[in-house]
């Protein structure tokens, strides 16, 4: 599995979590980021405030992506819609065209308990 860049991602709207390798030669996975977005606040227009909320989720996704240099596989896990827009955003997104993304449904766990989980899945 040489030259294999695998990451892992924990995520909700609004938190996430990245597991990956910081060292290429050794696939021992570890915490890379914890991502928190921004709050959307209340906004009197409907429009302006579904616009307000696509530009913080972009900002929100671009954050992680950040995290995920040169990736080849990546395995989202989290609750909520939130991994399945990313897979879209991802797919949607040049560099991350090729590589192979899979998603499964987790509740919120510890930093450890998630890098044996994504860790398992590779």
């Amino acid at each position: 599995m040489s030259n294999q860049k695998q990451f892992g991602v924990w995520m909700d709207n609004h938190q996430a979590v990245v597991v990956g390798s910081d060292n290429a030669e050794e696939a021992t996975f570890l915490v890379l980021a914890h991502v928190t977005g921004e709050n959307v606040s209340q906004n009197s227009s409907e429009k302006n405030a579904n616009n307000h909320e696509r530009t913080v989720q972009a900002k929100f996704f671009k954050e992680i992506t950040t995290h995920l240099v040169n990736a080849t596989h990546i395995h989202l896990t989290g609750t909520g819609v939130a991994q399945e827009q990313f897979m879209h955003y991802l797919a949607d997104t040049p560099q991350f065209k090729n590589a192979k993304t899979e998603e499964s449904t987790s509740n919120k766990m510890s930093d450890e308990k998630l890098v044996e989980y994504i860790t398992a899945k590779f």
